[in-house]
Parts: C-alpha cells; sequence; structure tokens
C-alpha cells in the first residue's frame, strides 16, 4: 500500500472517515417561492377575460331580474297552478293559464331531437376524426359546421314544405306498426304538425352543434393510447370502444346539451310547423304539440297586461330549466376524462 502525501490517505486500503471532523456538506436550504412577473400584455389580457367572465354573470342575474319582475304580476295571480294548469286564457273572464302541457311538448320536441341528434352526431365526428381519408377531413368539417349557420327560418320552411311530407307516410308507418306503443298510437289519422315532425327538423338544428364539439373532444384522445391498442392487436374498432369513447364522454355530454339548449329555446322553425295545442298526449305522431319558445312569438304581437305578464313568465320557466340543465350538464362534463384534461 502507499500514501498519498496530497491527501494523507493510503491507497488501496480501505477508506476511513473521522465523523468527529467537520464535513463540507452544507445542509439543504429551504424551498424558496418562485414568483412569476406578469408583463403588461399578461395583466390587460387576464383584466379583459376577467371582465368578459364578469360581465356574463351580470347579464345572467339581470335577465333573471327583468323576467322575475316582468312575470311577477301573472305568478301572483296563479300561484302555484301556474306551473299545473294547462289551459291557456290569460284574456278570458275570469283568467286561466299555465304551461304544464306547453313545458311538456318543449321537453318531448327536445328529447326527440336529441334521441335523433346524438347518433347521427357520433357517427360524424368518429367518420370525421378516424376514418375519412386526410384530404376530405377539412372539407367535411367545414361543411357540417356551416350547416350550423343556417338560419331558423330556412329550417323551417323547408321541414314545412318539403320534409313534411316525406315524414308523413314514415309516421303512418309507425303507428300501423307499433301502435300498442303509446308514444306511436294515435285517434285521428292526421299526422301532418306533430311533435315527431318538429323534434326532427328540430334535430338538424341541433346537429352541427353536437358534432362538432364531439368531433373536437374526440380528436384530442391520447395518441399514445390508440396506437398502445392497436399495437396489442386491436381493430380500429375496439381502440374506439376502448379509447375513444371512453376518453369522449364528457364531450359527448357537453355537446348534448349545448343541443339541448338549442332545441328548448329553438322558436321560428317550430313556430312555423306546429299546431298549437295546450293538452298533455303521449301521442306525439299525431297533430297538436307546442312549446314555450313558439308560444311567446305567436302571442306576443297581441299580448298586454296580464297576457304579456303570463307570457314573461312562461319565458322565465324555459330560463330556469336551461340553467338548470346546463349547470348538472357542466358537473358531469367537469367529472369525466375529458372534461378534466389530460397530461399526454
Amino acid at each position: 500500500m502507499s500514501e498519498d502525501p496530497n491527501s494523507g490517505v493510503t491507497q488501496g486500503g480501505p477508506v476511513l472517515v473521522d465523523w468527529d471532523q467537520p464535513t463540507d456538506v452544507t445542509p439543504q436550504q429551504e424551498a424558496r417561492t418562485v414568483a412569476a412577473s406578469r408583463t403588461k400584455s399578461d395583466r390587460i389580457y387576464r383584466g379583459i377575460a376577467q371582465s368578459a367572465g364578469g360581465l356574463t354573470l351580470i347579464l345572467l342575474v339581470f335577465i333573471g331580474a327583468f323576467l322575475l319582475i316582468r312575470s311577477s304580476s301573472a305568478l301572483k295571480y296563479m300561484g302555484f297552478g301556474f306551473f299545473t294548469k294547462t289551459l291557456w286564457q290569460p284574456q278570458g273572464s275570469p283568467a286561466s293559464f299555465g304551461i304544464a302541457a306547453v313545458i311538456y311538448w318543449t321537453v318531448i320536441i327536445a328529447v326527440i331531437a336529441l334521441l335523433i341528434a346524438i347518433p347521427l352526431a357520433i357517427a360524424i365526428a368518429l367518420f370525421l376524426t378516424d376514418f375519412a381519408p386526410r384530404k376530405l377531413r377539412k372539407p367535411l368539417t367545414a361543411l357540417v359546421d356551416l350547416l350550423a349557420a343556417i338560419p331558423s327560418l330556412i329550417y323551417g320552411l323547408w321541414g314545412l314544405f318539403v320534409l313534411q311530407p316525406l315524414l308523413v307516410p314514415f309516421a303512418e308507418f309507425l303507428s300501423n306498426t307499433l301502435s300498442w306503443i303509446p308514444f306511436f298510437k294515435v285517434d285521428s289519422p292526421t299526422f301532418t304538425s306533430s311533435a315527431f315532425v318538429a323534434g326532427f327538423v328540430v334535430s338538424l338544428m341541433v346537429l352541427p352543434i353536437t358534432a362538432s364539439v364531439v368531433r373536437e373532444v374526440f380528436s384530442q384522445a391520447p395518441p399514445g393510447e390508440r396506437e398502445a391498442a392497436l399495437a396489442l392487436g386491436s381493430t380500429r374498432w375496439d381502440m374506439i370502444k376502448t379509447v375513444v369513447l371512453p376518453f369522449g364522454r364528457g364531450g359527448i355530454i357537453g355537446g348534448s346539451m349545448l343541443g339541448l339548449g338549442r332545441a328548448l329555446g329553438e322558436t321560428i322553425a317550430v313556430a312555423l310547423i306546429i299546431s298549437p295545442s295546450f293538452t298533455i298526449s303521449s301521442q306525439i305522431l299525431q297533430t297538436g304539440t307546442n312549446s314555450v319558445a313558439a308560444l311567446i312569438a305567436l302571442k306576443f304581437g297581441e299580448a298586454s297586461g296580464l297576457s304579456l305578464s303570463a307570457l314573461m313568465a312562461a319565458g322565465l320557466a324555459l330560463f330556469v330549466v336551461t340553467l338548470v340543465v346546463n349547470f348538472l350538464a357542466s358537473i358531469v362534463v367537469a367529472r369525466s376524462r375529458s372534461g378534466a384534461g389530460v397530461d399526454i
């Protein structure tokens, strides 16, 4: 063994450490807080974003307060009966009115629209993200988005003069074949201006919005999980079932709720098609239906006094229903994987 004259440690042997001597190791310093300084442009953008969010909430409160104030006389006059009565005679003597039938048909039309639009929207979104050739994806996506820009008046006229004559034979077929189901049973063979026709037309207006949202979420599915599923021997459809659809559940719910909001509030297209009815019935194929938005549009021009207040109360009910539905949907979306965000 030799001793290094510079270190005083015998080379080739065990290294001995004298624990009584101080070492050069310094104690670990405490973690320091890093403060991020915002630039002027960041502060301006942050202020604009916060102001826009606050303005949205303020407008929401103002709209609700306006409807509540303008509908107070009708709500005081009818009390809780406003939500349970089906008759609509605010100008009668004595006046009697309620929105039970109108709310019922509004929900029925919206449900029919969603039952038709959601499967088609999911199929369109999957085709655009996973099956369409790359050269056709952008043109087809732009075409689907362009459908949302068509005015509702055009949809209503097209549905009244073109689509309704095509749907009447189909509605008659459903009635003759599935009359044992209460929804497809009719008392009289009149199939025009029905909830089914109105819901079908509204579904075409809901479809572009829902498909656009669902497509955007499907396109963000983690590529690593897509490739891993395919590498393990999955077919493309198996990969979609195990990766894309579970990941896009939040987008499907979010797009459906946006479509539901459009369906609940659709006015002109429904007003052009329906034959106003104030009775509750399970027969969606038969003539006679209604909606809150269409009722306001059809009755607003001649309304005054208590009648106008009753229409404001109907609008308030629709406003509350829409808020509740979207609030519940936001909770579901936030808990989903695509809604919370994914680290890829």
